[in-house]
């Protein structure tokens, strides 16, 4: 007779009964397993009920001070905030000229015409006053004054 080698499980807490059975000369064992995992409880209402109340609490004690945490947030950062958006401003500002500058170029002849009366106005300029001493010096004045205007002198 043959020896049989006992069958080693993967789980050392599961100890099968065995009944050894032959089907269509294959033999098979049965085995038996306790059912011992542990089961949560069942969810109650109150339970479920008192956490949705705490975390609708904490959400509104949130809401409630969004006004002041955004506040305190801007008063920290002013100088920053601003800056970031006076550069976006500008970033702006270019790309929505070149798009302008862009579609006119595109119109026929406007181009031309734009380029007639600039070359017109720089002729202008330079004869009115670039060309004289006392018109440059006119000139210079006019800028002064403006300067001194803006400045608040």
């Amino acid at each position: 007779m043959e020896t049989q080698e006992q069958p080693q499980y993967i789980n050392p807490d599961i100890t099968p009964e065995t009944n050894p059975t032959t089907v269509n000369g294959v033999g098979t064992v049965e085995v038996a397993v306790k059912d011992e995992l542990p089961k949560l409880p069942p969810a109650s209402m109150s339970t479920t009920s008192t956490q949705l109340q705490q975390i609708s609490d904490k959400i509104a004690v949130f809401l409630a001070r969004l006004p002041d945490y955004i506040g305190n947030f801007f008063n920290d950062y002013k100088q920053q905030i601003t800056t970031v958006a006076l550069i976006l401003a500008a970033f702006i500002s270019v790309k929505l000229v070149f798009a302008v500058l862009d579609a006119v170029n595109d119109i026929p002849l406007f181009a031309t015409i734009f380029e007639l009366v600039g070359i017109g106005y720089a002729t202008w300029f330079v004869s009115r006053y670039l060309l004289k001493a006392s018109t440059r010096q006119e000139l210079l004045s006019e800028i002064n004054n403006f300067k001194n205007q803006i400045s608040g002198r």
